[in-house]
């Protein structure tokens, strides 16, 4: 469909709207406006563009992250790649704030690199520097 011409927001599900504020105002991302709606959603957005709205309702307690964590493989978007323009210094400056990284890096054959962390929820991000 030629009229698609980028992604306009990513929808993330988290129990609690001051812990993914938090974790992702580390991460560039200023907040918009929320609660707002019948769900309710708030929205964050990076200077970048990338707009983030969090679904705000969760069911109570820790859970394991379907789509990740279980040994049935479900459908459904797995992660987010945010790409960056120096992976090594997006890793040290994640280390320094104290966020884990779950994986990586990785090398592909091709130079492309990568790494994960996890947000609050057990959502996966990826840093995604591609080939030069």
């Amino acid at each position: 469909m030629k009229e698609i011409t980028r992604i306009n927001h990513v929808g993330l599900r988290v129990a609690s709207l001051e812990v993914a504020r938090g974790f992702y105002e580390k991460l560039g991302f200023d907040f918009i406006v929320g609660p707002v709606g019948p769900e309710p959603v708030a929205v964050m957005e990076h200077p970048s563009g990338i707009n983030i709205n969090f679904i705000l309702n969760a069911s109570a307690g820790k859970k394991q992250n379907v789509l990740m964590d279980v040994p049935d493989k479900h459908t459904g978007f797995t992660h987010i790649a945010l790409e960056v323009t120096d992976l090594a210094a997006a890793q040290a400056y994640l280390e320094s704030i104290s966020y884990t990284i779950t994986e990586g890096p990785i090398v592909t054959p091709q130079g492309a690199s990568f790494i994960f962390i996890r947000d609050p929820d057990d959502n996966v991000i990826e840093f995604h520097q591609p080939a030069s």
